[in-house]
């Protein structure tokens, strides 16, 4: 009798490709890798679409894909690894969700469906094979999934909404000086 069954071997081929996906997301932004534009490229993007500091916001959310992904990927510390890639999506959704659902037209698609995929990690566990499952659950015990998930929901919350009235401020001031012309 295997110790390891279909859903093992299922939450592990999730971890590996969201979580290294995130990873690979995470280096183009803290280190220009896999074509991305490093901290001071993606700070400066963060900047232009309303994450303010930008070389801050690419840093935490770099190290949010980036750590995150590794993590979920090990399936190490996964509802801590989970929620904070899952709250970096939901992020990157924002900036997307003007351009609608499709990836394809710019829209919200692949940060909703890692973010997602994340989040549902979190919830679910990493399964046996795992570093998680190898270390005795240390870092996944059942209370840390309501307060990694929480803590991180309440932290996107308010950097998302300090960005929205950014956005909305930088409209309205655009619009000011449309009218004055």
């Amino acid at each position: 009798m295997s110790c390891f069954d279909r859903r093992d071997l299922g939450l592990l081929l999730l971890r590996l490709g969201t979580g290294g996906v995130l990873a690979a997301h995470g280096a183009q932004k803290l280190f220009g890798w896999f074509g991305g534009h490093g901290l001071e490229g993606t700070g400066q993007f963060m900047e232009s679409v309303g994450y303010a500091p930008g070389k801050a916001s690419a840093t935490a959310t770099g190290l949010a894909e980036a750590g995150g992904g590794t993590l979920l990927a090990l399936g190490l510390a996964t509802p801590a690894a989970g929620a904070a890639a899952a709250g970096a999506m939901a992020g990157a959704a924002m900036v997307h969700m003007p351009n609608g659902f499709f990836a394809q037209e710019g829209g919200y698609e692949h940060a909703a469906s890692l973010g997602l995929a994340a989040a549902g990690l979190a919830v679910t566990g990493p399964g046996r094979l795992s570093l998680d499952h190898a270390l005795g659950h240390v870092f996944d015990r059942g209370w840390m999934v309501p307060v990694a998930l929480g803590v991180t929901a309440a932290a996107t919350a308010l950097v998302i909404g300090a960005r929205n009235q950014r956005v909305r401020t930088k409209t309205e001031g655009e619009q000011e000086v449309l009218f004055e012309e």
